[in-house]
């Protein structure tokens, strides 16, 4: 072999080995992903321990790179330890899992995949099997509950912001009830009607409808409850049908008096 042909041969190699063990996008791509806004995003409102806006903020950081494997974990991480919903986090453990199988936090995953496991199946031992008809009984009866909170969640509101009508309600003249707010209708109006009605006959004479919001782009319950000065659980109880992290814009929530 002469020395130009040796060369050749040399300089081949050095490329094949650049090609192959070299600067890559892959090898950067995790530090790609912790560094794309909404992956910052959801790692500063964690620090501020607002867990649902972390949730919208992981959630629109897949949406940007579905093979985000950093999102997938701490979403994991989120719906496991504080959202207590262990099927969800189960399913980002292995997205983690199946994106980057090589990471040291693999085994970390797997454990945790086995502990949100053994959640479940203790959930599903502590429910005796019932039938059909009891199964759409208790639905019913569920989102009967729901409704009736709501409404009286919207009395409750507009009577703490309208206390002179506590006040009136001591008068001999202050005896015509409230009207009564408009609800679903179903089978169910008499036992709705009757809540409004008590609550009407206690606090005054008139109805308002409380304050309401339109949720704007990238908000979420915690910042609008901030917005507002309520809580975050007055807030949850007067929108009922209202996943928090599953906001929609331009939806319009009810906001109880601060």
């Amino acid at each position: 072999m002469t020395f130009s042909r040796w060369a050749r041969w040399c300089a081949a190699g050095i490329l094949l080995g650049t090609g192959l063990f070299g600067c890559t996008p892959e090898g950067n791509s995790r530090a790609d992903e912790e560094t794309e806004p909404h992956f910052l995003s959801g790692k500063k409102l964690a620090g501020q321990m607002d867990y649902d806006g972390a949730v919208d903020a992981y959630e629109k950081a897949l949406e940007v790179n579905p093979h985000s494997a950093a999102a997938h974990f701490e979403l994991a991480w989120l719906y496991e330890g504080k959202e207590n919903d262990p099927a969800a986090a189960i399913y980002h453990y292995e997205r983690f899992l199946k994106l980057a199988p090589g990471s040291g936090k693999a085994e970390v995953a797997q454990a945790h995949i086995n502990n949100c496991k053994l959640a479940l199946a203790e959930t599903a031992s502590a429910i005796a099997p019932i039938s059909a008809s009891a199964q759409r009984d208790l639905e019913r009866l569920v989102q009967e509950n729901k409704e009736l909170k709501s409404e009286l969640a919207q009395w409750q509101a507009y009577y703490q912001s309208h206390p002179q009508l506590v006040a009136s309600n001591a008068s001999p003249q202050a005896a015509t009830p409230a009207p009564i707010p408009a609800s679903s209708a179903d089978g169910n109006d008499h036992a709705r009607t009757g809540v409004a009605l008590t609550a009407a006959n206690n606090a005054g004479a008139a109805s308002a409808p409380a304050r309401t919001h339109k949720v704007q782009t990238g908000e979420t319950l915690a910042a609008i409850a901030r917005k507002y000065g309520v809580s975050l659980d007055a807030l949850e109880a007067a929108n009922p049908q209202v996943r928090p992290t599953r906001l929609q814009v331009g939806a319009l929530l009810n906001v109880p008096a601060s």
